[in-house]
């Protein structure tokens, strides 16, 4: 009996291997919620503030790695405050491209995954709004596109899955008045594997 659970134990063992050598392809969509926050050189203060992704990704791996290119409609929103107090309210409408590595852990359906890998941003619109008192002098002249890296991790329960990562700003977004900005962010999503 114990030769039969040993082999029973031992050829399941294998399986779940072999099974993670095996190359796959996943397809789904996912949609979730961000805060950002513009980092600067003390010229201006920053506060985090919610906005929205939805997009599609997939997922390509073999030997327990994968290789995750997604691509999201993003609403990113933040308040800028300079030093007299003059507030500048900013919302982002960007294309997001993150190309993440990553390896996941665990078998029939439920796993962790673990993933990391650049993130290129489109700026499609950038609206600016600013209180009585201020002036163009305040207005941001941002660049169309930039880039970031992503830091993050998930768990899957059978087809929906739940995200939740960092981004940190590895290019300035602005052209002049902001010194050394860079966006950096948090997200949370929830994704639902199609194939």
């Amino acid at each position: 009996m114990k030769k039969i659970l040993l082999s029973a134990l031992f050829m399941f063992s294998g399986a779940l291997a072999y099974g993670q050598l095996l190359p796959s392809f996943q397809f789904g969509v996912k949609a979730g919620a961000n805060l950002t926050k513009f980092k600067t050189e003390d010229t201006f203060s920053s506060d985090n503030r919610a906005g929205y992704f939805a997009g599609v990704w997939s997922r390509i791996g073999a030997a327990g790695i994968h290789l995750q290119p997604e691509l999201y409609l993003t609403g990113k929103n933040t308040t800028l405050v300079a030093g007299n107090g003059l507030e500048n309210d900013v919302k982002f409408t960007s294309l997001d491209v993150p190309v993440l590595i990553g390896t996941k852990f665990g078998a029939a359906g439920v796993g962790l995954r673990v993933n990391t890998g650049p993130v290129f941003s489109f700026i499609l619109d950038d609206e600016q709004k600013f209180g009585q008192a201020a002036s163009d002098v305040f207005r941001g002249d941002f660049k169309g596109q930039n880039m970031a890296w992503q830091f993050g991790a998930g768990l899957d329960f059978g087809s929906l899955g739940l995200d939740l990562r960092y981004e940190k700003g590895l290019s300035k977004i602005n052209k002049g008045n902001y010194g050394e900005t860079k966006l950096d962010l948090f997200t949370f999503g929830l994704s639902y594997r199609i194939l």
